[in-house]
């Protein structure tokens, strides 16, 4: 029961056809643990099978790479669902809700899921109430000690709010931009006057500029859906934030004198010790990835960096941070809230976010240099490591 599955097969991967409008829709199962797995949903144009087991996968990889052996919450297996639809399209709600009717078996037994790119939280709980579902983590909650009290604290969790700004909106970008901060203080690179470029201001992005802004860090270049905003003297992250829309696109009234706008790529060239990828996947290619200075790649997007132009970047000394760390917090505080390792308080969560990110950061390069491979695969060898551990003591399936 407990061994491990071969590397590269996913437990189920299906297909779903939304009998109005022909538009496709994806569920893989990676991984179970106790008969549970973890992954969010995302809906974009273009959406594959390929991209969502590939998401699977990785969710699997963040669910081993916090697993503590004193902590309540215990790592699920990993999961993702993907619908291919544009989230702005009019029949995009209806499609939303017709998927979640069809994969209901699924999140009533087995898939733990929440908004991914393109969806909201708000959204994904509106569409399962919709569909009949009672909570899109409702399979999860047989596992819980005490069902009622979890519950409880999920909810005041997200209920509790930062400088106006929901904690869950926060805490993702927290994770990364501790990450890049471990990353910076291993290098014994100063933080103040460190400048980062931004793809994509949507909760994760804009969580990560904040924070590092208020780390002392230079933000040069955003991009979001109209182009790239840029400034080498600095950008100021609060009132581009503050003038963000619902999906993230700044209003360029707010831009400053010394602000200059620059097609959608430009990000990328800008002249920045971090790039931060945090919109969308595959994103750096073996082309592109030329145009890059910067001597760190944070992945707070899931799969931004294809595996061809890490190589080259890697050939040429720029070290990517992989996914399946850095933008792991999210996913890890809703467990650790829930299981009640941390309580519903903002500081509370913050600093078990920096503890455990720097920890796991710190492990990761220190395997890299080790064994001279790359974070990424670093990253994987610790999972692998880790994933036996997890299926002996808790096997695949729930208890029969």
């Amino acid at each position: 029961m407990g061994s491990t599955p071969p590397v590269d097969t996913p437990l189920l991967s299906l297909t779903w056809t939304d009998h109005l409008t022909g538009h496709r829709g994806f569920l893989v199962i990676d991984r179970l643990v106790r008969g549970v797995c973890s992954g969010g949903l995302r809906m974009r144009p273009g959406c594959t099978l390929d991209e969502v087991a590939g998401l699977a996968r990785g969710m699997t990889m963040k669910e081993a790479l916090h697993y503590d052996p004193s902590a309540r919450y215990i790592p699920l297996g990993g999961a993702k669902g993907g619908i291919d639809c544009d989230p702005r399209a009019p029949e995009a709600y209806d499609v939303l809700v017709r998927y979640l009717r069809a994969m209901r078996p699924y999140i009533e037994s087995s898939w733990t899921t929440g908004e991914d790119l393109g969806l909201t939280r708000d959204l994904v709980d509106k569409a399962a109430a919709d569909a009949g579902l009672v909570s899109c983590v409702q399979a999860v909650y047989p596992l819980l000690d005490d069902e009622a009290a979890a519950r409880d604290r999920l909810a005041d969790a997200f209920a509790v709010q930062v400088d106006g700004i929901g904690l869950a909106e926060l805490v993702g970008g927290h994770g990364v931009a501790e990450a890049v901060l471990a990353a910076l203080d291993r290098e014994g690179h100063a933080h103040a006057g460190a400048r980062v470029a931004v793809q994509g201001l949507g909760t994760m992005g804009g969580a990560t500029a904040r924070f590092l802004s208020r780390a002392g860090l230079t933000t040069v270049a955003v991009a979001d859906i109209k182009g790239t905003i840029a400034n080498p003297a600095g950008l100021d992250v609060e009132a581009l934030l503050a003038a963000r829309d619902a999906h993230g696109t700044v209003d360029r009234s707010a831009l400053r004198a010394g602000d200059r706008e620059l097609p959608g790529d430009e990000w990328l060239a800008a002249e920045a010790d971090i790039l931060v990828p945090a919109a969308v996947s595959y994103s750096i290619n073996r082309v592109n990835q030329a145009r890059i200075t910067a001597r760190w790649i944070a992945e707070a997007a899931n799969m931004p960096v294809l595996p061809e132009a890490e190589a080259l970047l890697a050939e040429r000394g720029v070290t990517v941070l992989p996914d399946v760390v850095v933008n792991s917090g999210t996913n890890a505080w809703w467990w650790w809230t829930l299981f009640g390792d941390i309580g519903a308080d903002a500081q509370e969560a913050f600093a078990h976010t920096r503890r455990s990110m720097r920890a796991l950061v710190g492990l990761m390069l220190d395997r890299a240099e080790a064994d001279g491979t790359t974070p990424r695969a670093a990253a994987h060898a610790l999972a692998a490591d880790r994933l036996p551990r997890i299926g002996e003591r808790f096997g695949w399936y729930a208890p029969s």
